[in-house]
């Protein structure tokens, strides 16, 4: 670690450094696999830091948890600004840039998804905070689809977001190799079905 790296981790809060902490390895390990000593050590924290900061390591999930939902939403509000009068531009910017981050080589699937799967049990602070996460996006989905003009926005959304988590799935197992590759045209699809099969007219902006 450089210097100036050093630095800026040992000026930071130790909250923000537990989180960070959490962040990278509970993204690349999984929740379980990780010990509270290997977060400590990673952030350069004493455990009287930490219990200061959470009460306890599902706390400290649902914290990691609620940080990447911010960031989400903020990047999705961020992509859906840049056309904010042509809802079926915003679908395929939405599923372009799934397309993009499903299939790096970094790519270690969704923190939300992957989080419930490891905590099935209902109550969970982690799997509350990845459901709550879900139910926006179809909510948020579900608004983009009633701007459209679909018949039946619950209907398309629901399939939107079936798309995406099998985007996810394929991205963590498969890889730029694999159909997740291929999201946004399956979006383009499903689009256009729903509109019964009126095709978008693009201008030379995005052509």
């Amino acid at each position: 670690m450089s210097s100036m790296t050093t630095t800026k981790a040992t000026t930071q809060p130790a909250r923000q450094r537990l989180l960070d902490a959490a962040a990278l390895l509970f993204r690349r390990d999984g929740i379980r696999a990780i010990g509270i000593d290997t977060v400590l050590a990673e952030a350069g924290v004493c455990k009287a830091s930490l219990y200061r900061a959470f009460a306890s390591k599902d706390e400290l999930v649902a914290a990691f948890l609620s940080e990447a939902d911010a960031r989400y939403w903020q990047w999705f509000d961020e992509l859906m600004a840049r056309h904010p009068n042509d809802a079926r531009q915003q679908v395929r910017d939405l599923f372009t840039a799934l397309a993009k981050f499903t299939t790096r080589p970094d790519f270690r699937g969704c923190p939300f998804i992957n989080t419930a799967v490891e905590f099935r049990e209902p109550g969970h602070p982690g799997r509350t905070v990845a459901i709550a996460h879900k139910r926006e996006m179809h909510r948020r989905l579900e608004e983009l689809c009633g701007r459209l003009g679909t018949a039946n926005p619950t209907g398309l959304a629901g399939q939107l977001q079936l798309l995406m988590e099998g985007a996810y799935s394929a991205g963590n197992t498969l890889g730029e190799d694999g159909p997740a590759a291929m999201v946004t045209e399956a979006a383009e699809a499903m689009v256009e079905a729903a509109l019964g099969g009126r095709r978008k007219i693009l201008t030379p902006e995005f052509a």
